[in-house]
């Protein structure tokens, strides 16, 4: 460490795409010990915050909801960093010293301006250092999002590090062509892979082409993807709720691309994503934590008005 950077906070930043992974990682990440006494930061774009639950082995720990940290709530991370820098200069707190923090960015949040942004901020800069940009890469859905989405394209190209997640259950073929596309996007970063947070090898792509992405520069300009938030009653019939799920991810999975929420079930408080038109394994989850927002689900995508929704899941589910 240099004599520049020595007792400032080490920052670390976690993007990548929706759906990406980034939640389930940093969960390994925390239950193996790593980022051990870290603060933890979590943006979601959604008003209503859901990956926050699934952190409970981070006991510092701050949500911010209802917009990107790197355009509308760029102002509310600001001022968080500055509070946090400003308790550990007057010692403050009773927690270990503040030695660094992890910032999981929304799935929609760019990380070169956070970057920018805390590099340009005259308190920051002396107190706050970016260690290290981590992008979470979804083996089965990256390289359908690189041909349209140019944020994914983004992501990429600022990161330090890149993580491709499910990287065990994505064709092998497509993790080559992916992984030699990601080269190309980045040639410096270090490139891995991870299986539900769990270090797994990756195959070797020496010799295979890079995927030809089209130049998205004077494409259509398309939607905006933004969050809509629906409520579940607890009377709702179940069934028909995952009647509509399914058939709504089948009409629409191309435009929704995420879906994701804590529904309380018979089973007990349930974890629902959805990543494009793949459902994961519900999740059950304790009863402890902030449970004020159970059966709200969030529906992030194009295309489509929440009222739509609402109507939608009205007709199948009577709710």
């Amino acid at each position: 460490m240099t004599a520049k950077t020595e007792g400032r906070i080490r920052l670390t930043v976690l993007g990548g795409y929706l759906g990406s992974g980034k939640t389930t990682w940093l969960r390994h990440q925390l239950h193996e010990g790593k980022f051990r006494n870290a603060y933890v930061i979590v943006n979601e774009a959604a008003e209503t915050p859901v990956d926050d639950a699934l952190l409970g082995q981070s006991t510092r720990l701050s949500v911010l909801a209802g917009g990107c940290v790197c355009c509308t709530a760029k102002a509310d991370l600001i001022a968080l960093l500055r509070s946090l820098c400003d308790e550990r200069s007057r010692g403050l707190s009773d927690d270990p010293r503040l030695e660094q923090i992890v910032l999981e960015t929304s799935g929609l949040a760019d990380p070169g301006p956070i970057v920018e942004a805390i590099k340009a901020d005259p308190v920051l800069v002396y107190h706050i250092v970016v260690s290290e940009v981590v992008v979470a890469v979804d083996a089965l859905h990256a390289l359908s999002q690189l041909t349209t989405e140019p944020l994914g394209r983004r992501q990429i190209e600022v990161a330090d590090r890149l993580i491709i997640t499910k990287a065990d259950v994505a064709e092998e073929g497509a993790v080559k062509a992916l992984l030699a596309t990601l080269r190309t996007l980045n040639p410096l970063a270090v490139i891995s892979g991870a299986s539900k947070g769990v270090e797994v090898p990756l195959p070797s792509f020496d010799g295979i082409a890079p995927v030809a992405l089209p130049d998205l520069a004077n494409q259509p300009a398309r939607p905006p993807i933004a969050p809509a938030r629906l409520y579940i009653d607890d009377s709702i019939d179940w069934t028909a709720f995952t009647v509509w799920l399914s058939a709504l991810l089948h009409a629409r999975g191309d435009d929704i691309v995420r879906v994701k929420g804590v529904v309380r079930t018979p089973a007990g408080r349930l974890l629902l994503q959805t990543v494009r038109k793949v459902v994961q394994s519900p999740e059950i989850l304790p009863e402890q934590g902030d449970t004020r927002e159970d059966n709200m689900i969030v529906v992030i995508g194009r295309g489509y008005t929440p009222d739509q929704l609402k109507r939608s899941l009205k007709y199948f589910a009577g709710r």
